[in-house]
């Protein structure tokens, strides 16, 4: 199925403006979510077809988020791309771990994610 309906999650107005730019310039339909709790309930209501997560947020980080998808037999075909400014090798194997699809570091370049969107679709 191909990748059109995407939930960026971050809890930074200026991330999901940027992430919403490119997404919707390049002919995605795009929702928001402030933090995991929205993100849990936009993505049972709305199905997206892929999810971008911040990790660094109030209440659930995203990697618990992440965990919470790939957990849970409704949302677990859900890719997520995590998209964070923790760059430690560590922090990528972990966010993988909870059952990431792709890791990008912000900031993030627009070629690097759309590719990884495409490779997904």
């Amino acid at each position: 199925m191909p990748i059109q309906k995407i939930l960026v999650v971050d809890d930074s107005p200026t991330e999901r403006y940027f992430l919403t730019d490119i997404l919707v310039k390049n002919g995605f339909s795009v929702s928001t979510a402030e933090n995991g709790e929205e993100a849990m309930s936009k993505i049972k209501a709305d199905k997206p077809h892929l999810i971008l997560m911040d990790v660094v947020m109030p209440g659930q980080n995203g990697f618990q988020v992440t965990r919470a998808i790939s957990r849970d037999p409704e949302t677990e075909s859900v890719p997520v791309i995590i998209c964070t400014s923790k760059g430690q090798e560590t922090d990528r194997i972990w966010g993988m771990r909870q059952g990431a699809s792709e890791y990008i570091v912000k900031p993030v370049d627009p070629q690097e994610l759309l590719s990884k969107i495409a490779a997904l679709g």
